[in-house]
């Protein structure tokens, strides 16, 4: 009868006594502090109270019931359709709503309110994804920012491929630990893709220069992201740089020549048909003969031989405690190594600008090293 009463005064009162009646009506029910009869002609009215023309009622009745498992479905659902101020409660907070609701959602919502789903304390793999594939910028980056949300790699690789190119988005990305390294190599490239059509770099540098340098750059920073990259992950990121077509013959020398000998090694598995067994007993001990057949099956030309099988009895010796050596000495005995055929000049230029490196970066860090031991000498 009181709900019956309640329903013939929402015909004469203002929209602020319509909404706080809602909201005292919505609490009443979740709090289960009705009859049983009551409650369901309670759920009556609040399913009536959808048709309410003001959106502050219906405000009131989401923001009321948001948040318990206890309240009308139905009302739930259609509270979640509504519009976005109406909605943004609902979608960000209720616990009744399912995955397959949130990515209906996700599908046909915009990016606000696909960020308030991507920010809801739990998000699933499975609504992640769905955030990934379609969701806006914005939304993208509340998903990586929410500790509650579950992320599969693939969901990581589709943010970077469809949103790399937004600062934003790149930064949130790479600052997280769960990002795969093949995403981290991508937003590597997007970074030199970005800085290469800047007008500022074109104007200092000029194209063709500007180009050459970031290109180099890049490759310097992949050789970086290898030695963090778990030796599971090597697959990918080799299999995403051979698809790229950056998985050549200069990027493997560069890597043998700075130590990368797993690297090396998943490379060669992945660029032949030999076992990963196989392919480590060969790079730990196996002899020159053997070695070039697993480089000449790999697709390396016959000049890059002798260099490689240099570098490697380095390593070797090095691993074995017999040696101490860099990317310095071991560039420099790789160049020795080389004659004088058109080949061998290609890939002298090529060893020359890696020993460059190595000179710089040894130099540079001798130089901080002495910077720092005079300011513990002046403490």
């Amino acid at each position: 009868m009181i709900v019956g009463h309640f329903l013939k005064w929402l015909d004469t009162a203002r929209v602020s006594e319509r909404a706080a009646a809602a909201s005292a009506l919505a609490r009443a029910y979740v709090q289960k502090e009705l009859p049983f009869e009551d409650r369901c002609a309670a759920e009556a009215a609040l399913t009536f109270l959808l048709d309410d023309p003001s959106a502050k009622v219906r405000q009131a009745m989401a923001e009321a019931l948001s948040m318990s498992r206890h309240a009308p479905f139905q009302v739930v659902s259609v509270l979640a359709g509504d519009q976005p101020e109406v909605a943004a409660s609902v979608i960000a907070r209720s616990p009744l709503l399912t995955d397959a609701d949130l990515i209906d959602h996700v599908a046909s919502g915009s990016g606000a309110t696909q960020s308030l789903i991507a920010s809801r304390p739990i998000v699933s793999m499975a609504v992640s994804a769905a955030i990934a594939e379609v969701g806006e910028a914005e939304a993208c980056l509340a998903l990586l920012c929410n500790d509650g949300a579950e992320i599969a790699m693939l969901s990581f690789r589709r943010m970077a491929e469809r949103h790399g190119d937004v600062a934003v988005v790149r930064e949130a990305l790479i600052a997280d630990t769960r990002l795969p390294s093949d995403c981290r190599h991508m937003l590597l490239v997007k970074v030199g893709e970005a800085l290469k059509r800047s007008p500022l770099v074109v104007a200092l540098m000029g194209e063709a220069r500007a180009e050459r340098v970031l290109r180099d750059a890049c490759v310097r920073a992949s050789l970086t992201l290898i030695e963090t990259t778990p030796s599971q992950e090597h697959a990918a990121l080799i299999e995403h740089l051979r698809l790229r077509g950056d998985l050549t013959s200069g990027f493997l020398i560069r890597a043998i020549a700075h130590g990368k000998v797993d690297f090396f090694g998943a490379a060669m598995v992945a660029l032949t048909d030999q076992g990963e067994a196989r392919v480590r007993a060969l790079l730990a001990s196996g002899r020159d003969v053997a070695l070039a057949a697993l480089f000449r099956s790999a697709g390396l030309a016959a000049a890059t031989h002798g260099v490689i099988l240099v570098a490697l009895k380095v390593w070797r010796e090095v691993a074995d405690g017999k040696r101490i050596a860099g990317a310095q000495e071991v560039s420099w005995l790789m160049l020795q190594r080389l004659g004088d055929t058109q080949a061998e000049r290609d890939l002298a230029s090529l060893l020359k600008a890696i020993h460059v490196d190595a000179l710089r970066d040894n130099a540079r860090r001798h130089a901080l090293s002495i910077a720092a031991s005079t300011d513990l000498r002046a403490a």
